[in-house]
């Protein structure tokens, strides 16, 4: 391990503005099987997590299993829509080009969708081959696998990573990792999911609303995070 600086980012909500998308087509395959869920409800109990933990979660609070039919049914239309609406989060291209410490993509879901995801909106290049997926990892965020993982194969130590989050169940990932996070409340979800009310209560070490004052955020971090490369 090497005393580098890692930045981590999670993709969906945070590089891209996926999030509405995915609890919408969420909602709808839910609906479709018969069980009604409330967008609100469905922010509250599915953000930041993996398809299978949100299989098992639906199961459990509404008596729903989902089959592989279902999460097959509900890849589809999630990737059509990515292709037809996606975007990146407004600002983040101002804030990767003003980045001089190492990143990666540390994401929930399976690499397909990110690579997908980071595709069709641009931002692939700013990022391959540094993409990891919690189908590396045995266990998904809240645990801190995931982000572990990451830094083990960028070469870094947790204690010279800052994550950067929009999930209540990431940024518990990130501490549990012994991670610096920075919750991330700029994408167009925030509002609908409530997310600074939750940040609040979680007690990140950073809120960050508008993406383009990351840089200088990590600056203000000393220790090498300026310049650093």
């Amino acid at each position: 391990m090497k005393n580098g600086r890692l930045v981590i980012f999670d993709c969906d909500g945070v590089l891209v503005d996926s999030e509405p998308i995915s609890i919408a087509v969420l909602v709808e395959i839910i609906a479709e099987a018969g069980v009604a869920i409330e967008p609100a409800v469905a922010y509250r109990r599915f953000l930041g997590r993996s398809m299978a933990s949100i299989a098992k979660a639906v199961e459990e609070e509404c008596g729903l299993a989902m089959t592989d039919g279902h999460l097959e049914e509900m890849r589809a239309r999630l990737y059509e829509r990515f292709r037809r609406e996606l975007k990146p989060i407004p600002g983040l291209a101002e804030a990767l080009a003003g980045l001089t410490a190492a990143r990666c993509v540390a994401s929930s879901s399976q690499p397909e969708r990110i690579r997908l995801s980071l595709g069709v909106t641009g931002l692939l290049p700013h990022f391959e081959p540094h993409i990891y997926s919690a189908t590396m990892v045995a266990n998904g965020k809240p645990a801190p696998d995931l982000f572990l993982h990451a830094a083990n194969m960028m070469g870094v130590e947790p204690a010279g990573c800052v994550v950067v989050e929009d999930s209540p169940a990431g940024i518990e990932a990130a501490r549990r990792a012994g991670m610096q996070v920075v919750a991330f409340a700029g994408g167009s979800h925030a509002a609908p999911a409530g997310l600074k009310a939750a940040f609040e209560t979680l007690g990140p070490d950073h809120i960050l609303e508008d993406m383009r004052e990351l840089p200088s955020l990590l600056a203000g971090l000393g220790d090498g995070w300026a310049g650093s490369g």
